[in-house]
């Protein structure tokens, strides 16, 4: 079956230059449709499909900038490549804020414009599949150590699995300890690179002058220690992931460079001059406000728009509390496998201080204090006085009361006579017995449902 060429359309009020690039890329074995002003190229989408569209910034009567709100609202998909003879950050910057695909600065480079072609229909053809897919993706995505099944992280393990296949840039962000490795780790481990390295950096914590030699390498005597070349971060990710965290600390300086490396798919290493393509997938995470840090000049604002393609916002632990027991009980049954201990599970006490506990160390902070808890343990439950926690007064307002625990019985049963001892205490009142019990309704009803309470 022959192939449908793909279809571009040129929006260019220069019929000169309108007409050299239609020359250029039919070569290349695209179909060509013109326009010569936004509103043209507005009413063509709205009558045709197209691949991508290749649209001047400034046009006499409808600029590029004004139409790319309105072709975005009709076809919010489609690759918008921006041409512009203003190199300034601003004008680029706002054609990606509008929803722009990428931005060349004219006289165009015709290698570049032939690549740039080539990754936006990749990217629009992902996309396709990604829809045609989504039902399946979820049956083949690999969680990998990501644990929950609270609302947040089903919505964000369902976009992680439609990402990861793309080759779009994923930024991460989130409060520290919320698992911004963890999600990188698994659109890596669902890409199809990963059979390609993932490479990990810490932005925060390398030296300014160390940065750009861990990134980008060095050649022998570009400073005082370099006694050998040494290959960076970009050339060591090739074919597969490199992984920026904390990368709101990196310096304006090496901002500048990043945005080059992304722009041009090449690096050149400290003290040397040859150019060295890469092929590398950037996820970045930052547990900063980077649009804050944008406005107040600390952050490069187009390296930002460049970053977010996909913007991934992990949850506190607070907002996730369906997951504490289960994250409990998974880091419990791990650390007392490591260090050998016969723990059994948690005292209602325990869980219902685990579950009310905000949690500002989030998922890294339990983890840790299961690990404390389960090596300083000497029974085989943990109590709420193996754990170092002081609850607010509006925390410990509604406890399970004491004389429910049970230490001598299976934590399933203790659970069940703590359900059902608390809907007496509430008069059956099943809103008022989860919000006590620090569960949600749905989650009580998936309770009385297991232990055969009525309903």
């Amino acid at each position: 079956m022959i192939q449908k060429p793909r279809t571009i359309l040129i929006v260019d009020d220069d019929t000169a230059h309108r007409t050299m690039l239609k020359t250029l890329i039919r070569e290349w074995g695209y179909d060509i449709r013109e326009a010569d002003d936004g509103e043209t190229a507005i009413k063509a989408v709205k009558d045709e499909a197209f691949d991508i569209i290749l649209m001047d910034i400034k046009m006499v009567r409808m600029s590029g900038l004004e139409a790319l709100p309105y072709i975005k609202a009709f076809n919010p998909v489609i690759p918008v490549i921006i041409m512009t003879a203003y190199s300034s950050v601003e004008t680029a910057v706002e054609a990606l804020k509008s929803g722009a695909w990428d931005y060349l600065i004219k006289p165009l480079d015709f290698e570049k414009l032939k690549l740039t072609l080539k990754r936006a229909l990749e990217h629009s053809g992902l996309i396709e599949e990604n829809k045609r897919l989504r039902a399946s993706l979820m049956d083949q995505f690999d969680r990998g150590r990501i644990i929950g099944q609270s609302p947040a992280i089903v919505r964000l393990t369902e976009v992680i699995a439609q990402v990861a296949p793309s080759e779009a840039t994923v930024l991460i962000s989130g409060e520290s300890g919320t698992g911004k490795e963890l999600v990188a780790s698994a659109i890596h481990f669902n890409s199809p690179r990963k059979e390609g390295p993932l490479i990990k950096i810490n932005c925060a914590a390398i030296t300014d002058t160390l940065l750009e030699s861990e990134l980008f390498g060095h050649e022998k005597g570009a400073f005082t220690g370099a006694d050998k070349r040494k290959e960076g971060k970009f050339v060591q990710a090739n074919g597969g992931t490199l992984f920026l965290d904390e990368i709101g600390e990196m310096p304006l300086p090496m901002q500048a460079k990043l945005l080059r490396v992304l722009q041009e798919r090449e690096i050149t290493r400290v003290g040397g001059d040859s150019v060295i393509p890469v092929d590398v997938r950037m996820v970045a995470a930052t547990n900063r406000d980077l649009a804050t840090s944008v406005k107040n000049g600390e952050f490069r604002e187009d390296l930002y728009y460049r970053l977010n393609v996909v913007d991934l916002n992990l949850p506190p632990l607070r907002d996730r509390r369906d997951d504490i027991s289960l994250l409990a009980s998974r880091f419990m049954a791990s650390f007392a496998e490591k260090n050998k201990k016969n723990i059994k599970g948690f005292t209602p006490r325990a869980m219902d201080t685990l579950v009310r506990y905000d949690w500002p160390g989030n998922v890294r902070e339990l983890m840790n204090m299961i690990e404390r808890a389960v090596v300083l343990s000497r029974t085989e439950w943990l109590d709420e006085h193996d754990f170092s926690i002081r609850l607010t007064t509006e925390q410990q307002q509604y406890r399970i009361p004491t004389e429910i625990e049970c230490p001598d019985e299976p934590l399933d049963e203790m659970e069940k006579r703590a359900i059902a001892s608390m809907l007496e205490r509430t008069g059956g009142n099943k809103s008022e017995a989860s919000r006590r019990l620090g569960i949600t309704r749905k989650t009580l009803h998936k309770k009385l449902r297991e232990y055969g309470i009525a309903d």
